[in-house]
Order: C-alpha cells, then sequence, then structure tokens
C-alpha cells in the first residue's frame, strides 16, 4: 500500500517533467563505489525512460588525486583549487575522459540505457579559455599571493547543438569536465561551472547536485537544521548574514546565477544515499535541498 502511495504522489511529477531537461552532475565521490553507481543508474534510468531528458556532468577530483599519489605526482591544492601542471592534466584525461566517463556508460548501459560517452572537446561543446593567474588569500596570514592554476580553464560559451541532437533522438550524454580552446589545447574545468553552463544553453528545467551531503543545514552537523527549499532571496540573506560561508558561497553563487539565467530550479541531493534522487524529483517532501527563484 505504501509503495502504491507513492506512485500516486509521483504522478503529477512524472506528467509535469514529461520531456523536460535535467542536468544531474556526480561528484567524484558518488562515483568511486561500484555499488553506489549501479543504485543511481538505476534511479536515472527510470527518471529517463518516463521521458525526461537527462543529462550527465562529471568529474572526479578523488579519483583524480588517488591516481595521482599511485603514481608520485605531486599535486598542489591552493584554497581548496587544484593546480593542473602537465602532468596533472595526463592523468585528468585519463581519470576523467576514460575510467569516470566509462564506469559511468557501463552502468547505464546494464540497465538498458542508450548513453553516450563525451568530454566538452567533443562536438566542441565546451569553449573554454586558459584561466589568467588569480590573487588567492592565505587563510592563515591573511596575504595575497597570485597563483597561475596551469591547465585550468574557464567557460567562455557552450555549444548545445549535439547535445540537443542526442537528447531529441533518446540518448543519454555524459559529460566529463574537460574542455578545449579555439587552438585545441585542453583545460581542467570546474565540474560544478560545466554543469551550471550546459543547464543554463540547455534551458534545463532542473540542475540536480549529487554529493555526499544531504542538503543544506543552519548549522553545520545539526541535521534537525537541514533546509528542503530556499528561494532567491533567502538564499542572498543567508550569504549577507554569514550562515553560509568558506565554500558554499561560491556554490550558493553560482546557483544564484543561473536561477537567474532561467533554470527552474536547482538541488543539492546526497547521491550516496539510495533512492534519495528520486525521492527529490518525485515526493512532495523531497529529500535533499532544492533552491528556486521564487
Amino acid at each position: 500500500m505504501e509503495y502504491l502511495e507513492l506512485l500516486r504522489e509521483s504522478l503529477p511529477y512524472i506528467q509535469r517533467f514529461k520531456g523536460k531537461v535535467f542536468v544531474i552532475k556526480f561528484s567524484g565521490k558518488v562515483t568511486e563505489d561500484r555499488e553506489n553507481l549501479v543504485s543511481l543508474a538505476e534511479e536515472i534510468a527510470l527518471i529517463h525512460q518516463i521521458g525526461i531528458k537527462v543529462c550527465v556532468v562529471h568529474g572526479g577530483g578523488r579519483q583524480l588525486s588517488m591516481l595521482a599519489e599511485k603514481l608520485g605526482v605531486s599535486q598542489t591544492i591552493i584554497a581548496g583549487r587544484r593546480v593542473t601542471d602537465d602532468e596533472t592534466l595526463e592523468l585528468a584525461k585519463m581519470v576523467f575522459a576514460g575510467k569516470i566517463n566509462t564506469d559511468i556508460l557501463a552502468a547505464l548501459r546494464r540497465q538498458g540505457v542508450e548513453a553516450v560517452g563525451l568530454s566538452g572537446v567533443d562536438g566542441n561543446i565546451v569553449h573554454a579559455e586558459k584561466r589568467p593567474p588569480r590573487l588567492v588569500r592565505n587563510d592563515v596570514t591573511g596575504e595575497a599571493i597570485e597563483v597561475d592554476f596551469g591547465n585550468v580553464g574557464d567557460v567562455l560559451r557552450i555549444n548545445g547543438k549535439l547535445l540537443n541532437l542526442l537528447l531529441e533522438n533518446g540518448y543519454l550524454p555524459v559529460i566529463s569536465s574537460l574542455a578545449a580552446d579555439s587552438e585545441g589545447r585542453i583545460y581542467n574545468i570546474n565540474a560544478d561551472t560545466v554543469a551550471s553552463e550546459i543547464a543554463i544553453q540547455l534551458e534545463a528545467e532542473k540542475l540536480i547536485f549529487l554529493s555526499d551531503i544531504d542538503g543544506v543545514y543552519l548549522e553545520l552537523g545539526n541535521k534537525e537544521t537541514k533546509i528542503s527549499k530556499l528561494s532567491l532571496s533567502e538564499m542572498e540573506r543567508l550569504i549577507e548574514s554569514g550562515v553560509i560561508r568558506d565554500g558554499m558561497v561560491p556554490k550558493f553563487e553560482s546557483i544564484v546565477s543561473l536561477l537567474r539565467c532561467g533554470v527552474k530550479s536547482a538541488h543539492i541531493v546526497n547521491g550516496t544515499e539510495r533512492n534519495a534522487l528520486l525521492s527529490e524529483i518525485f515526493t512532495d517532501a523531497g529529500k535533499g535541498t532544492m533552491f528556486t527563484i521564487g
């Protein structure tokens, strides 16, 4: 009986979202465990098979760090951002466009989904340029230093032609966060940024960030303070008041920007919890935190 009630509750959402575009961003944390990836593939297959057009974007920073350590390639992380030297870029190509992308495709194929593996280089999907040196503040000394992040790029624009072609013909694109400039130089791009820019270009109904956190909390570590839904004005107040701080500020600012650019809603969902994705999309209570314009 409980399952029948859930089906009744999900029906209006299925009717509402059929034919819409969802961009789902995988963090490296949700792809490193095989059983978790298989479970996620089941959920995404269901979403895809009821007529929602799904586009998956992934990075893989954790796996890149693990491979670098295994091969003895030293890594430099400044203010949470990776400096991508030439050797690290070669590893990123292997991990992002190789292992992780193929693992996701294999998990989706097991569910009968016709998925297509891509990077931002394929079909000129992501046009990028090298990120110029930036001033980064030392949290300990307060001193600002100029940092060259190497082969890290910024998105100039998204070419959605190939993605639209695939989505319109029933395919599910899986895109790794590598891109190139007009000269063919390859760059490592922040996967959240790639997912956001693709969601804007595709006029997506939803952008869903799958990580290993349950959502946004007013008090860090206090599960009783989790927020289920936030409007644009509420998000701005939380940033101004300092409740949202440190590494969450850029993510919030990115979400504010994409909502203003036409994406209907954004979500932070724990992708390591079974059925959390489906609960967030197809139930009234949801499971993570939903961000909307109003």
